[in-house]
């Protein structure tokens, strides 16, 4: 097994200084602080900028000599890393020096902080669970059987944690939280007990039915959702895990959209300190006319969901007091302007819950109801983008308010709007 996250290192008497100090410049283009900045470099263009001579590595540094949090990444499976990812700090209007340091040896670098993780935990005969950084599902043919810790893949940052069955339901969950750690190696097992209890970390906050839940995907064809599930083929496939960000693979075939069998990727990237994930989906052979689809949970709604454009984004949202905790929890998408499509919603008859089979060996509905949708432009060489937002109230006061959600949503909209410069 590769190793995907090459850690390198500075300590006295076990790496060596390469060359002359080189730099980089970054510059915030806004006028707003933008902490927990995740800027991404290939190698080669670190290369073009600082020089990189064989054997050698890139060591970060700010002015004042603390080092900057990054990790080097083997995105493309060969062995060695091809990206490297910063978190910077950026004050308003702010130009940032960050100096490289190239240092040889292989000794492990001082641990940053954790603020991303992944984990697909496979049971075990023991009834333990082994995390795993690929698997595929058990087909659907083969009658329903949860394997997988937490029945989910499960993905986390020190705000908010997501889930994503691992069988064929493959609706989103999501995890309030009330503590920056990491936890979801810890959940499913005797030391954290249910999770669907509230703790002193957090729990899991959202009833998901016969929905969508927190971003689950599907196809619409003529006016028809299909949801993205009893696949003949779905895979988990990690690529890289760290401090400074987190990204996997859903990977499906067989997917049978009204007789068409499809093909479709899910590749999901998490960083810290962000309340949403990203989401790049491509389903190959898509059907003349049809939009991929993602959305969100509404069967606890009391009050209308909301939508909005701002800066380069169409938004769909909820907020009420909606949340497995009877507290409030705020949902959203984002999806960029020009990729926007139709904006709807579901019956809100819960077939989950009146024992409509459509797949008997699951014994649950593949009919998608209770739930607000947006749709995206499907093509087949072009990945749809969207983000996904969520908010608890426990968390945080601005999140018991929809005005306090929507603020945050419009921020962080008018920042991916604009990114970090490299100069």
């Amino acid at each position: 097994m590769n190793i995907k996250l090459v850690y390198l290192i500075l300590m006295a008497g076990f790496l060596f200084s390469c060359g002359k100090e080189a730099s980089l410049s970054f510059r915030n283009p806004q006028n707003v602080e933008r902490p927990d900045e995740v800027v991404i470099l290939t190698k080669e263009e670190l290369q073009a900028k600082v020089g990189l001579e064989e054997g050698t590595f890139p060591l970060f540094k700010n002015a004042d000599n603390s080092l900057v949090p990054f990790q080097l990444d083997d995105m493309n499976n060969d062995g060695k890393w091809d990206e490297v990812a910063l978190l910077l700090q950026f004050a308003p209007n702010e130009t940032k020096e960050v100096f490289v340091e190239k240092v040889a040896g292989n000794s492990s670098l001082p641990e940053f902080e954790k603020r991303t993780n992944l984990r697909l935990g496979i049971k075990q005969e023991d009834e333990s669970y082994k995390e795993v950084d690929s698997y595929r599902a058990l087909p659907c043919s083969d009658g329903f059987e949860v394997i997988a810790q937490g029945e989910s893949v499960n993905w986390e940052n020190d705000k908010i944690g997501f889930r994503n069955y691992f069988d064929c339901r493959n609706v989103k969950d999501l995890f309030g939280k009330l503590k920056p750690e990491m936890i979801i190696d810890k959940i499913h097992t005797p030391e954290m007990g249910s999770y669907h209890d509230l703790a002193d970390w957090g729990m899991d906050v959202l009833h998901c039915g016969s929905s969508l839940g927190s971003g689950g995907i599907a196809l619409m064809k003529d006016d028809s959702l299909f949801r993205l599930g009893s696949t003949e083929v779905y895979e988990y496939q990690k690529l890289t895990e760290g401090p400074v960000r987190s990204v996997f693979e859903l990977r499906y075939k067989g997917w049978d959209v009204d007789g068409e069998m499809l093909e479709a990727v899910e590749h999901i990237s998490i960083y810290p300190g962000k309340y949403w994930f990203e989401s790049d989906v491509t389903v190959t052979g898509c059907p003349a006319g049809s939009q991929i689809v993602t959305g969100i949970v509404t069967s606890h709604l009391k009050r209308e969901p909301f939508k909005f454009q701002t800066d380069n984004f169409q938004c769909i949202g909820t907020h009420d007091v909606q949340s497995l905790n009877n507290d409030e929890l705020g949902m959203a998408v984002i999806v960029p302007l020009e990729e926007a499509g139709k904006i709807g919603r579901t019956t809100d008859i819960n077939f989950f819950k009146l024992g409509y089979e459509t797949v008997p060996e699951k014994g649950f509905s593949q009919i998608i109801s209770e739930t607000y949708y947006i749709g995206q432009k499907c093509e087949s060489t072009q990945p749809a983008k969207h983000y996904f937002f969520s908010v608890w109230g426990l968390d945080k006061d601005q999140w018991k308010t929809e005005e306090g959600f929507k603020k945050y949503i419009k921020e962080e909209a008018e920042k991916l709007s604009e990114s970090i410069v490299l100069l």
